[in-house]
């Protein structure tokens, strides 16, 4: 139950602690591609931008997560920050307190150069921070806990579990067909993982705020653990310029959940509805 309960954060922060690591050999295919398919004529964020997910395992409501970007500085350079912060609440509070906070720093290229990891999942703690050197391509990783200062080697075009998010709103989407994936490398817990996301087509949801056009996607990731299958995770985000998360279903191997959007301000653009 409690690894249920971890995950009900995590859930809605795009799942990329239990995406699948797929073979390393696939990195430097990834790098060859990485610029050629971002979009860069207008950003889908700006700062100002908030969003707040209700999470729901089974019946019952689970916790929340936000997600606020604002304007900030980094070593003297103007940077986007977007925090990350999710709470179970409720019954899934008593069983198991969940206080999560993931920051990133990055820039208008969608580089990641700060990233900030503090949290306290059931006694569980964890206060790490990751420096990113571009140019030397390595990155320092500052445990606060641990009290150790470690540099590793990285990829270009690297990302951490939050300016992931980021770059793939950024992702140039109109013209991929079914089937085709996003393969991005992810720096997770001092090494670097293909992230994979599959789209599946596109969809009409109905949600709070009214009959919403999307494109479905599913991200793989790693059976047997907490999923069914690889396939068990499916995404719909907003078919427009914003691409933001509206619907997050996964079968688990016990229950099911779901992340939804629930509230939303400072979008950079209007948001695809259907009449």
């Amino acid at each position: 139950m409690k690894k249920i309960l971890l995950f009900v954060f995590l859930f809605p922060t795009w799942v990329l602690l239990f995406s699948q690591a797929q073979d390393l050999q696939n990195i430097d295919t990834i790098q060859e591609n990485y610029s050629a398919t971002v979009d860069n004529n207008v950003l889908p964020y700006k700062p100002g931008e908030h969003f707040k997910f209700k999470i729901h395992y089974g019946i019952f409501n689970a916790g929340y997560a936000t997600l606020d970007l604002k304007e900030d500085q980094f070593q003297g350079k103007p940077m986007l920050h977007a925090i990350g912060k999710g709470w179970t609440t409720g019954i899934s509070r008593w069983i198991m307190k969940v206080d999560d906070n993931y920051e990133s720093y990055f820039d208008t290229q969608n580089k990641p150069h700060r990233f900030i990891r503090k949290i306290d999942e059931g006694g569980y703690t964890k206060d790490v921070e990751l420096h990113f050197d571009h140019q030397n391509k390595k990155v320092l990783v500052i445990d606060k806990k641990k009290k150790k200062r470690d540099y590793f080697p990285i990829k270009d075009n690297i990302h951490d579990m939050v300016s992931v998010f980021y770059y793939l709103r950024n992702y140039d989407i109109k013209n991929m067909k079914p089937g085709d994936e996003i393969t991005v490398n992810l720096f997770f817990d001092n090494e670097i993982y293909p992230f994979k996301l599959k789209m599946l087509g596109k969809d009409v949801l109905r949600t709070k705020f009214g009959k919403m056009k999307t494109v479905k996607f599913r991200p793989l990731v790693m059976s047997g653990r907490i999923f069914k299958e690889e396939e068990s995770l499916t995404v719909w985000i907003s078919d427009d310029k914003n691409k933001i998360p509206v619907l997050i279903k996964a079968k688990l191997l016990v229950g099911s959940l779901k992340a939804s959007l629930i509230d939303y301000k400072g979008l950079s653009h209007p948001l695809a509805m259907k009449k």
